[in-house]
């Protein structure tokens, strides 16, 4: 008995040994709320259970996340892997050589075959792969509290923007919060961004965006845009000011408040509250038939190494992060829908199936801003805009520094 109870531990030992012994991958991201931290848990599961060791450094909020691996980066100390958005933030590495492709992984598995075009043209750059896209999200969703609509009497969720206005009415009548937001730059570039897109459409955002088109950008079209912008900070709580968006997301599940105007993230909160799409809250990805599907997401850059342990565990997170099982399991947990168009969705929510539905038609599928703009570009656009929600600023002065702004 006791020779099989030393064989066991022996065994036993080995394998921890032998699991210790995989790639260590040291990972930075900024995925630190209750319904992120539950998603990230898939990678770090999936990687560890192919025997590595996944080593998690989470800095909340991505500019701080971003700062953090650009340094260590630029000082030699790298990580293994990175969080970036489907942008052009990391453009700048690819170009100065500080990055690693996974070329091998991506023509191993496919991803030219199964990724949607605005995100294939951010990760492959000259012909090379380096990011791997792990998600899609939309930012620009409409959510609302079921029961904080009953209690102001709305029997049906709005269809236009001036429906969302009447129903923030009445929300405001009935003693409630009518928009949860977080007062922080990002936070109200995805409000700017969810009426540019419902009220101007594709064709206006785009003009704005990716053309930059002053003679656009300075037109009565535009000029509405910002005006119906502006008019939203009205239905915004004094305490919005600092306010992280799951802290936002938390109203409409206390029913505090009515709406929230925010990516599809937030799913993973109210999950986390044992909240239900459709029996405690529901989705608008837009409004009409026509509405643009904003496609944003996550990616993961692997850091210049020529260690051969740091470049096996790259491709081996490359490899693991766009898997079929993993893609849907984390975007299960993480509000998202999966960046493969080739995998089964019968299990998502039908928030995810409203926005999986629109994906299927190309025409509604754009770029966010950071597509299309540079850093710089999108920092001085994030600033104006913040700029008029908190401040009295003529809306012409604030086209005239949009369009200087984004001056090609």
């Amino acid at each position: 008995m006791k020779l099989k109870l030393l064989t066991l531990a022996l065994s036993t030992g080995f394998a921890a040994l032998a699991h210790a012994a995989g790639p260590k991958a040291e990972v930075i991201h900024w995925w630190t709320s209750g319904g992120e931290s539950a998603a990230v848990k898939t990678f770090s599961d999936a990687y560890n259970a192919a025997g590595g060791v996944w080593v998690d450094t989470a800095i909340s909020i991505g500019d701080q996340a971003r700062s953090v691996a650009v340094n260590r980066i630029i000082g030699g100390n790298p990580p293994t892997a990175a969080q970036f958005n489907t942008s052009k933030q990391f453009l700048d590495l690819v170009e100065q050589g500080m990055l690693n492709n996974v070329d091998d992984v991506a023509l191993r598995d496919g991803w030219d075959k199964f990724l949607p075009e605005p995100v294939l043209n951010v990760v492959r750059v000259k012909g090379h792969f380096y990011a791997a896209p792990v998600n899609i999200h939309m930012p620009t969703w409409f959510w609302y509290s079921k029961a904080a609509f009953k209690k102001a009497g709305i029997a049906a969720e709005p269809r236009t923007m001036d429906e969302l206005f009447a129903v923030l009415d009445k929300l405001k009548a009935a003693g409630l919060i009518p928009l949860a937001h977080g007062g922080q730059p990002w936070q109200e570039s995805i409000v700017f961004t969810a009426v540019l897109a419902n009220l101007g459409g594709a064709d206006l955002y785009l003009k704005v965006l990716r053309d930059r088109d002053a003679k656009a950008i300075q037109g009565d079209a535009f000029k509405n845009v910002l005006l119906t912008f502006k008019r939203l900070q009205a239905y915004v709580d004094k305490a919005a000011p600092g306010r992280n968006w799951n802290d936002a997301t938390a109203l409409l599940i206390t029913g505090k408040a009515g709406v929230q105007i925010m990516g599809d993230w937030t799913k993973g909160e109210f999950a986390q509250a044992k909240q239900l799409p459709g029996r405690d809250y529901g989705c608008i990805a837009g409004f009409g038939p026509k509405s643009p599907y904003i496609i944003q997401g996550d990616v993961f850059v692997f850091p210049k190494t020529t260690n051969a342990e740091a470049i096996k565990a790259q491709k081996m997170m490359a490899g693991l992060m766009l898997a079929p099982t993993t893609q849907v399991e984390f975007s299960i947990r993480k509000g998202s829908i999966p960046v493969r168009t080739d995998v089964d969705v019968s299990r998502m929510d039908i928030c995810a199936q409203q926005g999986l539905a629109i994906m299927k038609d190309k025409s509604r599928q754009l770029g966010n801003g950071e597509v299309y703009l540079n850093p710089d570009q999108n920092g001085s656009l994030s600033d104006i805009l913040t700029a008029y929600w908190n401040k009295n600023v003529p809306v012409e002065k604030v086209q005239k520094d949009i369009a200087s702004a984004l001056k090609n």
